[in-house]
């Protein structure tokens, strides 16, 4: 093995050891948020308010992408992760109210 590919092998370590850990970081970022959103959930079945806020979803997405750009990461892809989300959160929030 050359030492380029030595060289390469260890930067590429490197990096999925970097990836692995905020891959841990994301899931339990995601894992705090959807504490506050079960919580969310709760209240609102509780005062009989609606599982989905439409104008809060289309502000929080329109602000997602705004970060993304920054980020420098694909807007479309964020929306749509935030998407993904909100479904998510509004399927907890639904079952709260049953």
């Amino acid at each position: 093995m050359s030492d380029p590919i030595q060289l390469a092998q260890e930067v590429l370590k490197e990096h999925r050891e970097s990836i692995d850990r905020l891959d841990a970081i994301l899931v339990y970022t995601l894992g705090e948020r959807f504490k506050h959103t079960q919580a969310v959930g709760k209240l609102k079945a509780e005062h009989d308010l609606p599982p989905s806020d439409p104008a809060r979803e289309t502000k929080q997405i329109a602000r997602l992408e705004d970060l993304a750009k920054r980020a420098d990461l694909d807007p479309e892809f964020a929306k749509a992760f935030l998407k993904f989300i909100i479904q998510e959160v509004i399927h907890h929030h639904e079952k709260h109210q049953e």
